[in-house]
């Protein structure tokens, strides 16, 4: 089973979450981090990194002997990678998805493809869990390329918690894609509803079940909880604005290690998610 953590923004607690839902399954379990802008899941679960592979995405390479300049190739591409002016046409590869679209296109055989490396993939076991996280390249603008490759390395099977990046934007949806649950991180707060409400509106689009986890949820208002309800949308669970937890989590302690007492919670919230996919998986 594949549970994506994700929110509408950044700093709500995601990675706290995947992290003390893997510490609370008690067996093996999968990390995918897929925050590769910033990922962070391994200052708490501190696992030995004993694999590393360089990701990369296929960008075209033109023969100036054999292009015409005709322009489909431009005309082509939706993400402007390929500019065609008077000669041969100008290649942006920080543009390109590698799609690979402009080689089929090109009637003159014209254009072949090159890799372009934009990240690397580790793979680290800490225990029972196994982390699998990506590191995008400085410069990189593009992190949906590299995200795929993180998820490529997914178990089958099992247990896999996808630490999604914030918002709800393309690399987010790379991310929850194909997942057979979603948690959505939250906190009661007006900037926390606004993202919250952009996010569901994804996550509904992607026809992905969901709930919600409210985060220092003694520390705003109901506006949220009022939210959910009008919504229909269950509110798996609720972390309370404790000190403890925020002394743990600036030490790189896990939640469950350092407050033991918060255990139930998650162990909680995962058998919920569990159920949940299951009686999805019978319904389809």
């Amino acid at each position: 089973m594949k549970i994506a953590i994700a929110s509408g923004k950044g700093g709500t607690g995601k990675t706290t979450v995947a992290v003390n839902l893997a510490l609370a399954a008690a067996r093996p379990v999968q990390i995918l981090d897929c925050d590769v802008e910033a990922p962070n899941s391994h200052l708490f679960l501190r696992p030995a990194i004993d694999e590393t592979f360089r990701a990369s995405i296929q960008v075209p390479l033109i023969d100036a002997d054999k292009c015409d300049g005709c322009g489909e190739c431009g005309s082509f591409c939706r993400f402007k990678a390929i500019v065609t002016l008077p000669g041969n046409p100008l290649v942006f590869p920080e543009l390109c998805h590698g799609c690979g679209g402009c080689a089929l296109i090109c009637t003159r055989d014209a254009i072949t493809e090159t890799d372009r490396e934009i990240g690397t993939v580790e793979i680290g076991r800490s225990g029972q869990i196994t982390l699998i996280r990506g590191l995008l390249d400085v410069g990189v603008a593009m992190s949906p390329p590299l995200i795929r490759s993180v998820k490529a390395r997914a178990s089958t099977d099992g247990l896999v918690l996808i630490d999604a990046p914030p918002g709800a934007s393309c690399p987010m949806v790379a991310a929850v894609s194909g997942c057979d649950q979603a948690v959505l991180v939250t906190e009661p707060t007006p900037f926390g509803l606004n993202d919250l409400r952009v996010a569901v509106e994804t996550i509904r689009e992607l026809k992905i079940p969901f709930g919600v986890v409210i985060n220092r949820a003694d520390a705003g208002d109901n506006r949220t909880v009022e939210y959910c309800a009008a919504e229909d949308i269950d509110i798996l669970a609720e972390i309370p604005d404790d000190r403890r937890i925020a002394v743990a989590y600036s030490r790189g302690e896990p939640l469950v290690n350092a407050v033991p007492e918060f255990k139930p919670v998650f162990e909680s919230l995962l058998e919920r998610l569990q159920t949940s996919g299951r009686e999805t998986r019978r319904s389809n």
